[in-house]
């Protein structure tokens, strides 16, 4: 099988625990864009800060951002966003202030978020991002109905931090009851993102494949969370990081190792690694063709004689 692209999730994918990506997998990738692979980011995070791992690594294909409803190249050039309705952001973000958690509101230039101590098991995940705010303003306030009052925004997408597993599952069961603009989808325990209905990792994905002219089974996805499965499953092969919960490795075709061992690389190299350029593959089958082309003609004459 030849794979034509490489889908990516950055957070427990690319990065380590330590939120860096290791020198084995930034070769993994030179090699497979040598390859002549495309290789596609797809991440919950925000644009610039999707954009900042794809240039370290020197990717210029289309960024999947926002749970899939930002997709560009260029922040101020995107081929596709969905927004949540400023009307509806506002009756969001009542309902779930009258939960215990963290809300943001994710927009591609800047997020706005409510002044909360997270669970002690969601720090770290906080702090790798933290490096963003350097080109990605974020302010926090005690209220955010308060300053949508005076700003209304329409975000790409929210993000949603719970303090216990009770009023997480509510709120998801509350926001489904209530709105038919928007869905839930959980990525973490206890975590979960919101977005414009019919948004998703796998839609924003197909729809880059549209604009690649790439099929189905020409699809390789690589992920590690809960909201990575959809995709994987749709893939040509789906693989899951040796990381990931088990309900997603059951979901994959092959499981690779953890990001803390260079799951990424390891995979690149055991699948890409016999593979020819996919121009490679269309010349030669151009000479093959020639050369067939050729024998008939060659043949034709002897037969005239």
């Amino acid at each position: 099988m030849t794979y034509k692209m490489l889908v990516l999730n950055i957070d427990g994918t690319l990065l380590q625990e330590n939120g860096r990506i290791h020198k084995q997998t930034r070769e993994a990738i030179e090699f497979a864009l040598r390859k002549g692979i495309h290789i596609i980011l797809a991440t919950s995070r925000n644009f610039p800060a999707a954009k900042r791992v794809a240039k370290s690594l020197k990717l210029k294909d289309y960024l999947v951002a926002h749970q899939g409803s930002f997709i560009a190249k260029e922040l101020n050039k995107p081929i596709y966003v969905k927004r949540i309705h400023e009307q509806i952001t506002s009756e969001l973000t009542a309902l779930l202030e009258s939960f215990s958690c963290q809300i943001k509101l994710v927009h591609e230039k800047y997020l706005i978020g409510n002044k909360r101590k997270l669970p002690n098991n969601m720090m770290g995940k906080v702090v790798l991002q933290s490096a963003n705010r350097f080109i990605y303003h974020e302010r926090y306030v005690d209220s955010i109905s308060d300053k949508l009052m005076n700003q209304p925004m329409e975000p790409p997408h929210m993000e949603v931090v719970f303090f216990n597993e009770k009023e997480w599952s509510d709120a998801q069961k509350a926001i489904k009851e209530m709105y038919e603009e928007v869905i839930c989808i959980p990525t973490d325990p206890l975590k979960m993102v919101i977005v414009p209905s019919g948004v998703s990792k796998l839609n924003g994905v197909r729809f880059v494949c549209s604009q690649y002219g790439i099929q189905r089974h020409e699809v390789v996805a690589i992920g590690a969370g809960m909201d990575d499965r959809p995709l994987m499953e749709w893939a040509g092969l789906g693989v899951a990081m040796g990381n990931s919960p088990k309900s997603v490795q059951d979901a994959a075709d092959w499981i690779t190792r953890t990001n803390n061992d260079n799951g990424v690389a390891y995979m690149v190299k055991e699948h890409f690694r016999k593979q020819y350029r996919p121009g490679f593959i269309n010349n030669l089958k151009k000479d093959e063709t020639l050369e067939d082309n050729m024998f008939l003609i060659s043949t034709e004459k002897n037969k005239l004689k």
